[in-house]
């Protein structure tokens, strides 16, 4: 599974991430190292603590480095020149929190780079997307991993019950379960006139705005999409065990 290393100039404030990110995965949480703040306490980031947490991660997957802002950047840069493999390391331009929740949820599903780099290459134009504020830029859809050519579809629609609507920690619950299934799943707000969006990107998923009475479309097309149908409909229906 790939392994992240979380960098930031401040300790608690990297600690509060990953622990959002993994509220997310509790039960298979992919490897996190923090590289943070300074050997005395204080603020700052170190480009050899950066070097040393990713080598300790397993050599043979892929590493996957997000930073908060500033030197962090720099430090990171430098730190590729001291790791035993350096192309095995991929700085994230993502935003900070966006990114390593978003990554971690995708990494947790046993996706592989290519999928969690579309993820992150497209989570700031999900933020404006969802605000739509001052950005022309489309908010691109993460492309769907491969999967068994479509030989059955199947949907549904149903309202969200829980209290606040498809937030973080049910999109990610919606996430994970799609990607268990050899489908390729997508869904829409339909009051909303949204999407659809695919069910392999959390941050898409969350920038259709649905909340609370929101009537979505699920879809689901390939050898498994009745199945995958069949799990997720029980868990919008549920309320996602929150309503």
């Amino acid at each position: 599974m790939i392994g992240f290393v979380v960098v930031s100039h401040s300790r608690p404030l990297a600690e509060a991430a990953v622990a959002l990110a993994t509220q997310m995965v509790a039960e298979c949480p992919p490897p996190i190292e923090i590289a943070a703040g300074s050997a005395d306490g204080g603020f700052g980031t170190d480009a050899a603590a950066i070097a040393a947490s990713i080598d300790r991660l397993d050599a043979s997957e892929d590493v996957v480095v997000l930073m908060d802002l500033g030197s962090a950047v720099l430090s990171a840069e430098m730190a590729l020149e001291f790791v035993e493999r350096p192309d095995r390391v991929h700085l994230s331009p993502a935003p900070f929190v966006e990114g390593l929740v978003a990554a971690v949820v995708l990494a947790a599903t046993g996706a592989d780079w290519t999928s969690i780099r579309a993820e992150l290459g497209g989570a700031y134009a999900q933020k404006a997307h969802h605000l739509e504020v001052g950005s022309d830029e489309s908010a691109p859809t993460p492309s769907a991993p491969e999967r068994a050519p479509a030989d059955d579809e199947a949907s549904f629609e149903a309202v969200v019950i829980n209290p606040s609507g498809l937030h973080a920690r049910p999109a990610a619950t919606f996430v994970k379960t799609a990607a268990r299934f050899d489908a390729l799943v997508e869904i829409e707000n339909v009051d909303a006139g949204s999407g659809p969006v695919s069910a392999a990107s959390l941050l898409a998923l969350i920038a259709l705005g649905i909340g609370r009475g929101a009537r979505v479309r699920v879809r689901a097309r390939g050898r498994e999409a009745q199945p995958a149908i069949d799990a997720l409909r029980a868990l919008v229906e549920d309320g996602f065990g929150e309503a």
